[in-house]
């Protein structure tokens, strides 16, 4: 279960029952992609406190559209929204808008919503049901739009004996993708921006339990993807690198959009990373991903 961090969404209250029914494993809510106040799609409701969240920022009547396959869980999040109603002089639950539908066809028209973000959800599908639940996300996005993910990654390929395990999927356990896996699914679905806001460790599968050679670690990675075209070089992908020109002049321009100031970290994609690690190898030092960015970067 991940905690609301008080900074998020200042001087709200949270019900406990809404809390306790979270069982996202980071979070998607970053208040930098969250001004102007957008119109949210929110994509598995769960108890609502993500709706919440994301309805402090948008405070208009349905500024907010949770959407969700399961009746039970759609009463249970507007009680748990009445509530908060009632603890927060800012929130009328009117703002958060509940409808029934699913990740694979969303009741949305073509680019209409700013934000479309989801917890926990993507990981527990099937690869083919996980890319079009990705076009659906980039479907209703206006242009520019951002996709707001928290998903478990695998360190390691999972087993099929654990990703066939339906009650261990559902768990959120077994359904988990490599890293580069699940990047390449988001880009391929058309996202040509991608940004790692946190990289964590979420939960270790052991030996015995699950019947692995070696334990397996999974990871929490929460990131932002971005609905703009896909360079002819390739997806942009920031993982937190820097670049450092360690040259005799004052400042490096390759002439490719990129100025470094001697001496002077710049946020870099992984791709220009790569690109100034070939081609200037002597100048320019490159620093390992902190999978940790929020914006500004080279491209």
């Amino acid at each position: 279960m991940f905690r609301v961090h008080p900074s998020t969404c200042p001087d709200s209250t949270f019900p406990p029952q809404m809390q306790e029914m979270n069982y996202g494993c980071g979070t998607t809510v970053h208040p930098a992609e969250l001004s102007q106040e957008p119109t949210v799609l929110y994509v598995g409701i769960g108890g609502g406190l993500e709706a919440l969240q994301f309805a402090y920022f948008a405070r208009r009547a349905g500024g907010v559209i949770a959407v969700d396959p399961v009746p039970a869980m759609r009463m249970a999040a507007a009680r748990n929204l009445e509530i908060a109603g009632q603890l927060n002089s800012w929130f009328d639950p009117s703002f958060v808008e509940i409808q029934a539908g699913n990740a694979l066809s969303l009741p949305v028209a073509d680019a209409a919503v700013d934000v479309v973000a989801q917890n926990c959800l993507f990981n527990i599908f099937e690869p083919d049901d996980l890319s079009q639940a990705l076009q659906e996300a980039f479907r209703v996005l206006k242009p520019g739009g951002r996709l707001l993910m928290s998903d478990p990654i695998a360190t390691a390929p999972i087993p099929p004996h654990l990703q066939q395990d339906d009650r261990l999927r559902a768990m959120c356990l077994s359904g988990a993708l490599p890293y580069e896996t699940y990047v390449e699914k988001i880009v391929h679905a058309g996202f040509g921006q991608v940004e790692i806001r946190a990289r964590r460790p979420y939960r270790l599968l052991d030996t015995q339990t699950y019947d692995l050679p070696v334990p397996l670690l999974l990871e929490s990675l929460d990131s932002v993807a971005f609905k703009v075209p896909v360079p002819p070089d390739g997806a942009c992908i920031f993982t937190g690198k820097t670049a450092i020109y360690t040259g005799s002049e004052s400042m490096l321009d390759d002439q490719a959009g990129h100025i470094l100031q001697r001496g002077i970290p710049a946020s870099i994609c992984d791709k220009t990373a790569a690109k100034f690690a070939r081609d200037n190898p002597d100048d320019i030092l490159i620093t390992a991903s902190t999978w940790h960015y929020s914006g500004g970067g080279c491209c």
